[in-house]
């Protein structure tokens, strides 16, 4: 089956070798209606069709799909969250929700989620300044439509009050291999969290760190402007960025030998497996990644790992062979996919 991948993973986007995407979040919560830990069924119902409307009177249905609760099976559910669509929070909801999100996949929105609706633009790299532009013509779009829970003193009002203010939450999805390497890690990520930022796992809050990926984020929305908070994690990250240069370089330059036996070691398992579990793909995928980012290997480039990292997940695995699998079977499928992307013997559709 040929699978379409989101165009944020195509690493066109700036600072790529560090830097796998930019996200950038906004919570809204509309006049009038509870928030969602008091609403109705009702009340999550008014929701659902008041977002539908405004959907629909910007025309955003002909370049992107709505997808209620009854479209939201478990398994494609879990495939949105591996995908970096819909938040932990947001799979397993018993709400009345939808999800609408755009035909690359680089802007969607969760409804009837912790508020009554989040949307979020993803792009390629390290790129605050095109995410925060697109987000916020969204942003005044919706506003046309919809009207807002706004205090003259507070700003947006939010479910969980770390939100209040700009309701915004920027982040990025960073590579830190040379960093873990060298065991500089913890020392660097101190810095970033002794600044107000959050270091979490590759899906966000409560989640495990795999294969050298972390997500670095802002944690306070209220006192400063979006551009402000802006400005204080793209100084962080850029920082972050040169201190896994310059490990990098150390690395290439110190333990060459070393480095390359890892790198040839994991492209050795990934191309002749006959079972690798999601766990041991992903480790080996950030190994194979670092690899081909020093020059240690030419056949294969990052725009391949990144699909290779989401597509190998259980649920988009599973949708991708069009099949509900145990997971000693997706294991076993896992391997062959890998296999034949990485002899380019079988690609999905860009």
């Amino acid at each position: 089956m040929k699978l379409k991948i989101g165009k944020w993973l195509d690493n066109s986007g700036p600072e790529n070798d560090v830097v796998l995407s930019t996200r950038i979040r906004f919570a809204r919560n509309l006049k009038n209606i509870p928030f969602e830990i008091k609403a109705s069924q009702a009340d999550q119902i008014s929701v659902l069709e008041m977002v539908g409307y405004a959907l629909e009177d910007l025309d955003l249905l002909k370049t992107g799909k709505l997808l209620n609760s009854q479209d939201l099976t478990l398994l494609y559910t879990q495939y949105l969250l591996e995908r970096h669509l819909v938040s932990p929070d947001f799979a397993g909801s018993k709400l009345r929700h939808a999800l609408y999100v755009d035909d690359d996949e680089t802007l969607s929105m969760m409804v009837n989620e912790e508020d009554h609706i989040r949307y979020q633009v993803i792009a390629s790299g390290l790129d605050f300044a095109g995410s925060l532009n697109r987000i916020v013509e969204f942003d005044d779009k919706l506003e046309s439509e919809l009207d807002f829970a706004y205090s003259a003193d507070l700003g947006f009002l939010t479910a969980c009050p770390t939100n209040v203010g700009t309701g915004m939450r920027a982040s990025v999805l960073i590579h830190l291999p040379g960093l873990v390497l060298t065991k500089e890690i913890e020392k660097v990520l101190r810095g970033v969290i002794q600044i107000g930022l959050a270091v979490r796992g590759l899906y966000g809050e409560g989640t495990e760190t795999k294969g050298n990926f972390f997500q670095v984020s802002n944690q306070q929305s209220l006192g400063r402007s979006e551009t402000e908070i802006i400005e204080i994690l793209d100084k962080a990250v850029r920082q972050v960025i040169q201190y896994e240069r310059k490990a990098r370089e150390y690395l290439g330059q110190n333990v060459k030998l070393e480095i390359e036996d890892k790198v040839y070691r994991a492209e050795a398992i990934l191309k002749s497996a006959r079972i690798i579990t999601s766990e041991e793909t992903m480790n080996f995928l950030g190994i194979l990644r670092l690899g081909v980012i020093m020059a240690m290997i030419a056949e294969v480039d990052l725009k391949t790992i990144n699909e290779l990292m989401i597509i190998t997940k259980p649920a988009n695995l599973q949708i991708f062979y069009n099949q509900e699998m145990e997971p000693n079977e997706r294991d076993e499928k896992r391997a062959s996919l890998i296999r034949n992307r990485l002899l380019n013997r079988e690609k999905p559709n860009g």
